[in-house]
């Protein structure tokens, strides 16, 4: 069987444009910052990537696109890049997500930091193993990669485990000041367990 040629197969042709807004032909795309199905003939963005089988696009509902990727939807929309006939939603409306999103995330913890476990469902990324329901999970960051674009994302782990991933490959945690940054941004929890967690995790060099 002859390999796809790129990641997508709704892109067939050779000549790609950078960004395209489009209904979904189908249900089998996915939207890439949330993970979750477009729904066939809701209004997807197209941000064409080089992949390792050739060129494609990454596909995002759009209002994802205007939380997780504002420039390039505005470059879509300076392009006007859907067919003619379609409907879009006004841009000023989907700049209002941007700018929602954009104070989210200025709110947002930084990892590393701890936390309460509210439930017995998540596992440790490191080791695999359950956390247990109300113990302390450390939360650091891990790069993610797909295709050739590389970000961050949070990932919880046994403070035991710390060491191990930090020491990782795909770590994307900062060393420097650890501990003075683990206390800053733990917040709900007892002085006392703050220090119980970072005896357990070691010193970080």
């Amino acid at each position: 069987m002859t390999p796809p040629t790129t990641p997508d197969a709704d892109a067939e042709s050779e000549e790609l444009p950078a960004f395209k807004i489009e209904p979904a032909r189908s249900s089998r795309s996915s939207c890439k910052a949330c993970r979750r199905k477009i729904a066939k003939d809701s209004l997807r963005l197209g941000v064409l990537i080089e992949g390792p089988f050739g060129a494609g696009y990454l596909w995002f509902h759009i209002n994802c696109a205007a939380k997780r990727r504002p420039e390039d939807l505005e470059q879509a929309y300076a392009l006007e890049a859907w067919p003619a006939g379609c409907e879009v939603p006004d841009i000023e409306s989907l700049r209002q997500l941007a700018d929602k999103a954009a104070q989210e995330k200025q709110t947002r913890k930084e990892p590393p930091y701890g936390e309460v476990a509210p439930s017995g469902r998540s596992k440790c990324k490191q080791c695999g193993e359950p956390i247990e329901k109300d113990s302390v999970r450390v939360v650091l960051l891990r790069e993610v990669r797909f295709y050739n674009q590389v970000r961050s994302g949070p990932i919880n782990i046994h403070p035991g485990c710390v060491q191990a991933a930090l020491d990782a490959e795909d770590n994307a945690t900062e060393l420097e000041d650890f501990e003075a940054r683990f206390r800053r941004q733990t917040e709900g929890l007892e002085p006392a367990r703050v220090d119980a967690t970072l005896a357990e995790i070691g010193p970080v060099e």
